[in-house]
């Protein structure tokens, strides 16, 4: 999907976002964000949207989200000042394909329900790693294609919609696995019906 594409997308989503798709994937963000609060630390949310799983980080932590919609991010804004969340330390429009921080400048990086939505997930996924302390995690929650089954014909058919849905029904998962510098620690399938996954990845 192209930038540009998936920006207009959004901004058509960003005003229901939260009470549909964002209601469907909110397990995900919870399993995500507890694992994250357990481990502590500064923490790149990529893709942070309309900041639904913000609330969920505890105080203390140091949460930094980034976005490429200027109108999902300013939903998080107003999320942020009118719930006073004050583990919040800055929210970027960026391009997660060429982040503005340093080698190693995070603890912690996370993008959730973002990689099946990316022009070049690959190089997002480098980018993540780059960005991420050695040992730290990174964590993907997403969809990913099914091999069988009556989804994986339901995937298939609606993949050439990419651009008006706003992500990619048919991802692979090897598309994540496969890229340098991370190593797979954990593999979890979340409701609902399974379609979810939440991988734990350890930068080397």
């Amino acid at each position: 999907m192209e930038l540009q594409a998936m920006r207009r997308s959004y901004a058509r989503w960003a005003p229901i976002y939260d009470r549909t798709f964002g209601a469907v994937t909110n397990v995900g963000r919870r399993k995500a964000v507890t694992l994250l609060n357990e481990l502590g630390g500064r923490v790149l949310e990529v893709g942070v949207g309309t900041g639904m799983a913000l609330p969920n980080y505890r105080v203390g932590m140091q949460v930094t989200g980034i976005d490429a919609s200027a109108e999902m991010l300013a939903k998080a804004r107003d999320k942020v000042a009118r719930l006073g969340l004050v583990q919040v330390e800055d929210l970027k429009l960026m391009d997660a394909r060429a982040l503005e921080y340093g080698d190693a400048s995070f603890d912690h990086v996370v993008a959730m329900h973002v990689i099946s939505v990316v022009p070049e997930p690959e190089k997002v996924l480098a980018e993540m790693a780059r960005v991420c302390k050695p040992g730290g995690t990174v964590l993907i929650v997403n969809h990913f294609a099914r091999k069988t089954g009556v989804l994986s014909v339901l995937e298939k058919l609606t993949a050439p919609l990419a651009n008006l849905l706003g992500w990619h029904s048919d991802f692979e998962l090897s598309r994540v696995l496969g890229v340098a510098g991370m190593h797979l620690a954990a593999q979890k399938t979340l409701p609902p019906f399974g379609m979810m996954t939440l991988l734990r990845l350890v930068r080397e």
